[in-house]
């Protein structure tokens, strides 16, 4: 299996365009967001035991999931959330182990946004690189991206680890404080010490002991 490096960060602290970097460089890539997206398109049968579940009114009227909707509902009540992760987790992770088995990539990132804070992935990737940056940024960026307002953005922070505590339980860091482009060099650096780490690691398993 490929050398698994878990990808996270807060919401809005740029995760996919690291990903992005990175994946120009050659290294694998494995989204759960993404994912979970292809896992709750019309026709799959995770959709339908959403909808069994939490009840059709969670369903637009073109048969695809309100993820705003839902998105709401989790993040005001615990055990929907749990419900939820229930249905979606194990097919997540089967997702996962299935890709990670094809890649051929030297290594490759696991995304995972709640890493740090669930610990899943962890038994599968060798190290957590955090893509990091300010709390004031993170609700800018969002706000922009998806257009929430700064509460429904603080209501998604309140559920995941203080950027101190990212910063205390990552391996390696990005700082995205700055323009996308001062990612570049960052990557550059940890693309070259990534690699090298696979070789060593596959090196470890080839050699007779």
């Amino acid at each position: 299996m490929t050398y698994a490096i878990g990808l996270t960060g807060g919401v809005g602290c740029g995760k996919s365009s690291a990903a992005r970097f990175f994946a120009d460089l050659g290294a694998g890539i494995v989204d759960t967001d993404a994912l979970a997206h292809e896992l709750t398109r019309p026709g799959e049968p995770a959709l339908l035991t959403i909808a069994s579940q939490f009840g059709r009114d969670f369903l637009l009227r073109d048969g695809s999931l309100d993820r705003a909707r839902l998105r709401r509902l989790i993040f005001s009540d615990t055990q929907a959330k749990a419900r939820l992760e229930s249905i979606l987790h194990p097919l997540i992770r089967q997702r996962v182990e299935e890709e990670l088995s094809r890649q051929t990539a030297p290594y490759t990132l696991v995304i995972v946004p709640l890493l740090l804070e669930t610990g899943h992935y962890r038994d599968i990737v060798q190290r957590v690189l955090l893509v990091d940056c300010d709390e004031m940024q993170q609700i800018a960026r969002v706000a922009a991206r998806n257009g929430l307002s700064e509460l429904e953005i603080r209501a998604i922070m309140a559920h995941q680890m203080t950027r101190g505590e990212r910063l205390q339980r990552s391996d390696d860091t990005l700082d995205n404080r700055g323009e996308e482009s001062a990612l570049a060099p960052q990557i550059a650096a940890l693309h070259r010490k990534y690699l090298a780490l696979a070789a060593l690691a596959k090196a470890s398993v080839t050699t007779p002991h």
